[in-house]
């Protein structure tokens, strides 16, 4: 059954396999990869068949070729005969070849070894070309580092580094020579940092440099703002001239102004090559942040060197050179801000100014803290001012330093006021208060048309006695020095209202110090008569003098004149001291009145009862009279007139009241007739003498309904009622306003009861006792009767 089944088996692949074989011999001849066919029967597992199947391809092949043979059997044979010739003539034509061949060997050896004679000198002259541009190379490279080192030995360190920029550039990465290319690498950044050494060996000899040289730049630059300032001064000074002059229509042709040009161009000798050179090579060196740092942090340094005080020099002999180095300092930071490109910010500079700033503000406050003597605080406040606006002309924000300054204003003012106290306190005290004597004309010049305290245009024969005494030019001369002083200090400061602001301390000075130091001298008890007068005189001097101290003070300020010619730009002070004038005047008449009791002490010194009528009066009075000349003459020649009205007519009502006062007086127990005739030939004398100097002393002209008898009237109309026969008409109203309208009833009550009209004498009571009552004893008797009826 197997055998059955296996040949059943192989009919049926026989059968089966004529059209795979056909396939497969379809797939040889075309040339076509068989290997999927063998892939696939081996992953089946069935190779046989495929072998099987190609076998019979290959037998069937075979027998193709077998026919095929035979049927160009001749065709091959006449093939082989052919080519057997052709081996023949291949034969023939080897030999020919080779010995063609061995010709042309034998020619051919010559000119390769020619050949090779010229491919040696080709390359012999490629090596020469190669070496000598190698030797071009690196002659232009050590021609480039000789001329690199000729240029730092000369100092010229910007060419040495575009020179080492070129080497690196062109020739560095092309050295042909391998240990010059070493060398060179090893030698270019020894270069720069040689470079780099020397710059800043030049920077730190600048920096030493021009911190000496900052000194005298600072300096020079404020006695220049000082120079500008006084020549703009100058100019204003000359602009109010010629508008004054303008003011008073005087010819224009008579004036001109020459005004300087101000040299706008300061030559600062501030010479920043090496700071230049070494931010450029830094630069270049690509490390200027680094040099930036540098030059930063070392002017830093050198600022708070600069700003430090030494407490073993006065500050005083030391601001000017230490404004001066500050100054100096920040105008060449400001010349490297503008002109070296970048070197520094702006803000960094902000920071060194404002540093500055701040410690000159402490320093500065403190010394002025402890600064007495004004005319140092002057000095130093106005170098300050020249100092801040020397920085802001360089655009340095100056507001908070002018402020710091200004506000001193009234520590100045304060120590002003004091020293001018101080001298005028010495020069009242050390005034002899006698009129002062003016030998020559420039005495009078200094003394007098100097302050305006001339009484008329005409010049005065010399000698000259003044009216005042010298403590009036010499006060004059403090104030006017404080005026100065203080324009000065406001001026420095650019105070806006300036004149405002001198016209109040002016006054203050004038009413605080002056007029208390007046006071106090007036009311002194120790002066005397004549000093007391000096003193009155000089006051009004000095209230003349205050329009002459206004018209400076608009003048050092710049105000014109005509700004001034109102009543408001009157001090206050000028009232003050009129004011004191008159304190004075009571204080002269005061002690006048009391040299006057002293020659009057008529209760003790006459005879209130006497027997008889004293003859041309009693002799007090011709002391009273001499006095009197004395008094009004002196007075006349020192005082104006309406103070020589007010002393006269003064010392005559004392007069009249202390008449009056004695017959008050409780020391009188009674007086009789020929008393009151006594005084009334008293009284003549002194009327007489009040007319004769009313007129003498030319009063009559100012005061014509004032005449000095008046003063006397209240004694007068005493007198006469006492020695009037109607006496009684007294109590009629109206002829007691018409003769009597000074006398009070109840005075007159008790005079007259005091008036008993006989002698107190034993022997004058008893001639008189029965003799007949005169008609003037009824009438005071009357007189007497009404006014008790009254009371």
């Amino acid at each position: 059954m197997n055998a059955k089944t296996k040949k059943r088996t192989v009919v049926e692949n026989g059968d089966t396999g004529t059209g795979e074989d056909l396939v497969l011999a379809t797939l040889i001849g075309n040339g076509e990869d068989l290997s999927p066919l063998v892939r696939h029967a081996f992953e089946t597992g069935r190779p046989e068949p495929l072998l099987q199947q190609l076998r019979h391809v290959s037998k069937k092949k075979e027998a193709e070729i077998e026919e095929l043979c035979r049927l160009h059997y001749e065709e091959f044979i006449i093939a082989v005969d052919e080519l057997r010739g052709v081996l023949v003539d291949a034969e023939e034509l080897k030999s020919e070849l080779q010995t063609d061949n061995f010709k042309l060997q034998e020619v051919g050896t010559s000119l390769l070894s020619k050949l090779d004679e010229l491919l040696e000198s080709y390359s012999i002259k490629k090596n020469i070309s190669e070496a000598i541009k190698m030797s071009k190379m690196c002659f232009q490279l050590l021609e480039l580092c000789s001329k690199c080192n000729v240029h730092v030995s000369e100092g010229k360190f910007y060419p040495a580094l575009k020179t080492i920029e070129l080497i690196e550039k062109d020739y560095l990465k092309n050295i042909p020579v391998r240990k010059l290319r070493v060398v060179v690498e090893h030698k270019i950044p020894a270069i720069k940092s040689h470079i780099e050494k020397k710059v800043c060996s030049e920077v730190n000899e600048w920096l030493v440099h021009i911190r000496t040289l900052a000194k005298d730049i600072g300096q020079t630059a404020i006695a220049h703002t000082s120079s500008v300032r006084q020549k703009d001064e100058e100019t204003k000074a000359r602009q109010r001239e010629i508008e004054e002059n303008n003011r008073s229509q005087l010819p224009e042709v008579a004036y001109s102004l020459d005004v300087e040009e101000v040299d706008e161009d300061l030559s600062l000798k501030i010479d920043l090559t090496p700071i230049y050179r070494a931010y450029h090579i830094h630069k270049c060196l690509a490390i200027g942040e680094r040099f930036r740092e540098y030059y930063y942090n070392n002017r830093l340094a050198q600022l708070n060197s600069d700003l430090q005080i030494f407490s073993s020099q006065p500050f005083l002999e030391s601001h000017q050179t230490f404004l001066g180095q500050v100054a100096g300092y920040f105008i060449v930071e400001d010349r490297v801000l503008r002109t070296t490109g970048g070197l520094l910010e702006e803000s960094q500079v902000e920071t060194m100014w404002e540093t500055a700033v701040s410690k000159i503000t402490s320093v500065v406050g403190a010394q002025f803290s402890r600064m007495n003597n004004t005319a140092h605080f002057l000095l130093i406040k106005d170098y300050m001012t020249l100092f801040g606006t020397t920085l802001r002309h360089h655009g340095y924000e100056v507001t908070s330093l002018l402020e710091t300054i200004n506000g001193t204003k009234d520590k100045y003012s304060k120590l002003l006021m004091e020293e001018c106290r101080r001298q005028i306190s010495e020069i009242v005290a050390n005034d002899s208060f006698g009129q002062m004597l003016l030998k020559k004309e420039s005495d009078y010049q200094a003394n007098v048309l100097s302050f305006q305290l001339q009484t008329s245009d005409i010049m005065p024969a010399f000698p000259y006695v003044a009216p005042f005494s010298s403590m009036v030019p010499e006060a004059c001369r403090v104030v006017r020095s404080f005026i100065k002083d203080f324009v000065d200090y406001l001026s420095s400061g650019g105070d806006v209202n300036l004149f405002d602001g001198v016209k109040k301390c002016l006054d203050a000075l004038l009413i605080d110090v002056l007029n208390e130091v007046i006071l106090d001298k007036i009311s002194d008890t120790s002066i005397g008569v004549s000093k007391a007068m000096q003193i009155a005189a000089n006051v009004a001097f000095l209230e003349k003098a205050c329009d002459f101290f206004v018209k400076t003070a608009s003048n050092l300020c710049g105000v014109p004149t005509r700004s001034i010619d109102h009543p408001q730009a009157t001090l206050t002070a000028k009232v003050v001291l009129k004011t004191s004038r008159d304190a004075a005047y009571i204080a002269l008449l005061s002690l006048v009145n009391t040299q006057l009791d002293e020659f009057m002490s008529l209760p003790e010194n006459i005879n209130w009862i006497p027997d008889d009528v004293p003859e041309n009066g009693h002799e007090y009075m011709n002391e009273v009279i001499i006095y009197l000349d004395t008094l009004l003459s002196t007075a006349q020649q020192i005082l104006p007139m309406d103070a020589l009205y007010k002393v006269g007519s003064g010392a005559l009502e004392h007069i009249s009241n202390t008449i009056t006062g004695a017959f008050l007086s409780d020391s009188v127990k009674r007086f009789n007739a020929n008393a009151v005739e006594a005084i009334n030939s008293d009284l003549e004398i002194l009327e007489n003498f009040a007319d004769q100097r009313f007129e003498s002393t030319g009063l009559s002209e100012d005061y014509k309904d004032g005449n000095f008898r008046y003063y006397l009237i209240e004694a007068r109309q005493l007198i006469n009622l006492l020695r009037s026969n109607t006496a009684e008409n007294f109590m009629n109203p109206v002829i007691r306003q018409k003769n009597y309208h000074t006398l009070e009833i109840k005075k007159i009550a008790v005079i007259c009861d005091k008036f008993k009209d006989s002698a107190d004498s034993l022997f004058g009571s008893l001639s008189n006792r029965n003799a007949k009552t005169s008609a003037r004893k009824k009438s005071m008797d009357i007189l007497k009767r009404r006014l008790r009826d009254f009371s």
